[in-house]
């Protein structure tokens, strides 16, 4: 690797553990903050989780407001509609309660206080003037790591395409990770959420601007999935497989947030902005038909995830050892009976050439890729990834 300065940019304090959730108050009281307004959805509300952070800040907080209208994906106009039930309210601390919709909501939401300008304006990288309103961060999903990356992601449903808001403006005060809060979350979500954790890293282990620190990150955050998410899937009292599930999506989280993700989200966007299909899954599906067009760019670094996730197969060459990682992750999907074609997702044959239109828009996810690909490679890969 190539001598270069790197910058690592990570959330300024992380709580982390079974129990975790005790220490908020704490963290309210220290920086002495009375207004709390909360995002999070329904299902947190019902499930009972929501109450449990009541209890929690109801000691130090003086006033609490919440906002629960969150939708997995949400659109733009979902932070208009937060900040319209939020704004004209004094506001010390926002709170994102869920999983990566709720928390990049309440990332758009602090900053919407403190910068004069329409959500529009923001998708890209570095565009954001000024600093938000103190944000804690707590997932209740072991997945996306948005509660340590700089990243909101929104749906364009003009555009049919999800857009991303890069700045460091959006990286919270605290995040939270108790294995707890994840307990109840039902194996469709585990398994899928799982996946995307597990996709973060193994994209921040082979992007272009990866380094030798994400790497050790990727790296233990692919163990730590690989070894639980089957186990936190079977049996979702299994708390140590829980937090471990949650530290993992964590460390990838922190990984991709420095090293970038690559062209399996790239594919990914236009499944969910065209046909509303969940990100996990969108991600799962295209992950193998991308890493094996990825693959050849460095058999060597690709070798290495076999290291981690089957390191006792006997390999030929470099390519078979890829490979091996390739379909281990295959089977990983399939024994969380998640799918592992658009076919199964019913995606129209004749869609793909959009899809993969949508996907050359994609430029600045692309720019990580190790291997360089034309539209026609993606319309390859689609094909691929239906099940030709």
């Amino acid at each position: 690797m190539l001598s270069r300065i790197t910058y690592f940019k990570t959330t300024q304090k992380v709580i982390m553990g079974l129990g975790s959730i005790d220490k908020v108050n704490e963290e309210i009281k220290e920086r002495n903050l009375k207004n709390v307004f909360i995002v999070t959805d329904e299902g947190l509300i019902k499930s009972g989780i929501y109450d449990i952070l009541i209890n929690k800040i109801k000691k130090n907080a003086k006033k609490i407001d919440v906002f629960s209208d969150v939708p997995p994906d949400p659109p733009i106009e979902t932070v208009y509609k937060c900040f319209d039930h939020a704004k004209g309210k004094k506001i010390d601390l926002i709170i994102g309660l869920g999983g990566g919709s709720a928390l990049d909501i309440a990332k758009m939401l602090s900053i919407m206080f403190t910068n004069n300008d329409k959500i529009e304006n923001f998708f890209g990288i570095n565009l954001i003037k000024k600093r938000g309103v103190t944000k804690f961060l707590i997932p209740t999903t072991a997945g996306t790591g948005s509660e340590v990356t700089p990243i909101a992601i929104l749906s364009d449903e003009s555009e049919h395409l999800k857009k991303g808001v890069v700045s460091d403006y959006l990286l919270p005060d605290v995040a939270i990770l108790d294995g707890e809060l994840t307990r109840t979350l039902p194996p469709i979500p585990t398994a899928s959420s799982g996946m995307d954790a597990l996709i973060h890293a193994v994209e921040a282990f082979t992007s272009v601007n990866a380094n030798d620190y994400t790497d050790y990150l990727a790296i233990k955050a692919m163990s730590l999935i690989s070894n639980n998410l089957r186990m936190a899937w079977t049996n979702g009292d299994n708390l140590e497989a829980r937090q471990k599930m949650l530290e993992g999506s964590f460390l990838a989280g922190q990984a991709f947030a420095n090293a970038g993700v690559t062209a399996v989200h790239a594919f990914a966007y236009p499944l969910g902005g065209e046909f509303h299909i969940p990100h996990g899954i969108a991600n799962t599906v295209m992950l193998c038909p991308v890493l094996e067009f990825n693959m050849i760019s460095n058999l060597e670094k690709f070798s290495k995830i076999a290291d981690v996730v089957c390191p006792y197969g006997n390999y030929r060459d470099l390519k078979e050892k890829s490979l091996s990682a390739i379909n281990f992750m295959r089977d990983l999907a399939i024994d969380l009976r998640l799918p592992v074609t658009l076919k199964e997702l019913k995606v129209p044959y004749e869609s793909l050439g959009k899809l993969a239109e949508g996907v050359m828009k994609v430029t600045r996810l692309l720019a990580n890729n190790p291997r360089k690909l034309s539209y026609q490679d993606a319309v390859s890969i689609y094909k691929k990834a239906y099940g030709e």
